[in-house]
């Protein structure tokens, strides 16, 4: 019987499983949504009962597809830094503070304090952001005392699912990289950092690179999934690490570029390579002994669906008599627009921003506007402003000497659009090239999954053997010279700007 590998992408709207053959191919296909709850301003949250629910329908799905049995493997990943907290039973004891949220500035603060802004960047390669698992554990010990004298485990994401799965605790050392608890360098919890904040080294799941087996699948979740118990399951990956395996970013000077919720430059690194300004994050790749460095934007792909969901009724309803994803309606509607959109700029600062920017007060805008701005103008401008924030991570790269190889590979849902990959590399000013597979974090766990169980060999000579780059997008150089002069107004507009949104920040 041939074998099968299947990779488990948790993301923010919802659980993708992808089912791939001994050939690389993905043969089946899943994807089951939940909500995002956001309580207050700022704030952003889900119940990981959802999340397993989820997995279960996509599963029991998929497994209709194939012979259960064929299964060998499964890998894992999902949204990176989110706080899942158990109590000694196992239970769910708060709702998974997500990596968007923005409610621990002071505990962020209070960090730095403690440790010391220095000595957290040199351990952990990065500074304390509002989005990661620390501050979010001083959170809970801060706002809800009762319930943190509780906690016996913190989990990320991913490793709540592999619990259900497999009834153990285990993560990876890119995801752990995300949590500002981990020693980037030496690939291990940092005890002087937990030992500082005071959280037991035993809350936290053992650590492993990413294409090793750490667990078999448990009678009980045979019987709600259908996976055969006893089934490995591989350490995984963060989403970026394991769509970087998608994209084959497994070696220098290959970059890539995510257009998902969040929006994210993605570059390999042999060695521990560190922006001095800590405007970039440096990780643990899922690459055995490799590291990356990514530039991470909060709303990429979020601010197009803010736009549809809240501007594009109309669009929503034409796609609908169209039978058409109201994505295209509104690129299309962007494509009447020239580039610079008539004077409009957007700032995509919806949920506060990561890179280059740290901060949780920025917020979105669009300026410019005046009566002959157009809704086509608004679409483009949200498409504009989101390639300006990748490129403000690429010009970072670029500045710290971090070598590119001659094109970015583009992924995500925003990278099935030609029109706005060719604007990428219209506006950065680097060749664009899209791949074979779309299936992106859920394909990279399934990869890193058939390395670790030997299906297929170590996971660099994997992505040789199975990435193919499908289509290539040039720049344009007369429009490159203008989106230069263009992006010089865009990146002023956020410094011009910071002392009022830190004074909107107080009111509301």
């Amino acid at each position: 019987m041939k074998k099968n590998v299947i990779g488990i992408d948790l993301g923010t709207t919802g659980v993708k499983v992808v089912v791939v053959n001994e050939e690389g191919h993905v043969i089946a296909s899943c994807t089951e949504e939940y909500s995002l709850i956001t309580p207050k301003p700022g704030w952003a949250q889900q119940e990981p009962e959802d999340w397993w629910q989820a997995t279960i329908k996509a599963l029991k799905k998929l497994v209709k597809d194939i012979s259960p049995s064929s299964v060998c493997g499964i890998g894992l990943t999902g949204q990176m830094h989110g706080s899942v907290f158990l109590d000694e039973n196992n239970s769910v004891l708060y709702p998974a503070i997500l990596w968007c949220d923005q409610r621990t500035a002071n505990e962020c603060e209070h960090i730095n304090e403690i440790v010391g802004k220095e000595k957290i960047f040199q351990i952990t390669c990065n500074p304390v952001l509002t989005g990661f698992q620390a501050p979010k554990i001083l959170w809970l010990k801060n706002n809800y005392p009762e319930i943190f004298k509780k906690v016996k485990k913190v989990l990320l994401p991913k490793d709540y699912i592999r619990f259900r799965l497999t009834g153990e605790f285990a993560t990876d050392v890119s995801d752990a990289s995300g949590t500002s608890l981990f020693d980037v360098r030496k690939r291990n919890w940092s005890e002087e950092i937990l030992d500082a904040l005071q959280i037991p080294l035993k809350w936290l799941p053992d650590c492993f690179e990413s294409c090793e087996p750490v667990a078999k699948t448990s009678k009980e979740s045979e019987n709600l999934t259908g996976i055969p118990s006893g089934t490995p399951v591989v350490a995984g990956a963060g989403d970026q690490a394991a769509g970087a395996i998608g994209n084959g970013i497994t070696k220098e000077k290959l970059v890539s570029i995510s257009l998902g919720t969040s929006g994210v430059v993605f570059a390999f690194s042999d060695s521990v390579f560190v922006d001095p300004h800590g405007r970039l994050h440096t990780f643990c790749h899922a690459v055995p002994g490799k590291w990356h460095l990514m530039g991470v934007m909060l709303s990429a792909g979020g601010s197009f669906r803010w736009f549809r969901d809240n501007l594009g009724k109309e669009e929503i309803e034409e796609a609908k008599r169209q039978n058409k994803d109201p994505y295209e309606i509104l690129v299309s509607l962007a494509e009447k627009s020239q580039p610079g959109c008539d004077g409009v700029i957007f700032l995509p600062y919806l949920a506060g921003e990561r890179c280059p920017y740290p901060d949780p007060n920025a917020k979105g805008v669009f300026f410019g506007i005046s009566l002959k701005t157009t809704k086509a103008d608004m679409v483009r401008a949200v498409l504009e402003g989101v390639s300006f924030g990748l490129r403000d991570s690429v010009e970072i790269m670029k500045q710290i000497g971090l070598p590119f190889g001659g094109h970015c590979r583009v992924s995500g849902g925003g990278g099935r659009s030609k029109f706005w990959t060719q604007m990428l590399a219209d506006i950065i000013g680097e060749k664009m090239v899209r791949l074979v597979s779309e299936e992106g974090p859920a394909y990279g766990a399934a990869l890193l999954a058939g390395s670790g169980v030997r299906l297929f060999p170590d996971i660099e000579k994997t992505c040789d053997m199975f990435i193919e780059i499908k289509d290539e997008f040039t720049p344009d150089l007369e429009k490159h010279k203008f989106y230069n002069r263009y992006y010089r107004i865009y990146q002023n507009l956020y410094t011009s700007l910071k002392p009022s949104f830190d004074l909107l920040s107080k009111m509301f």
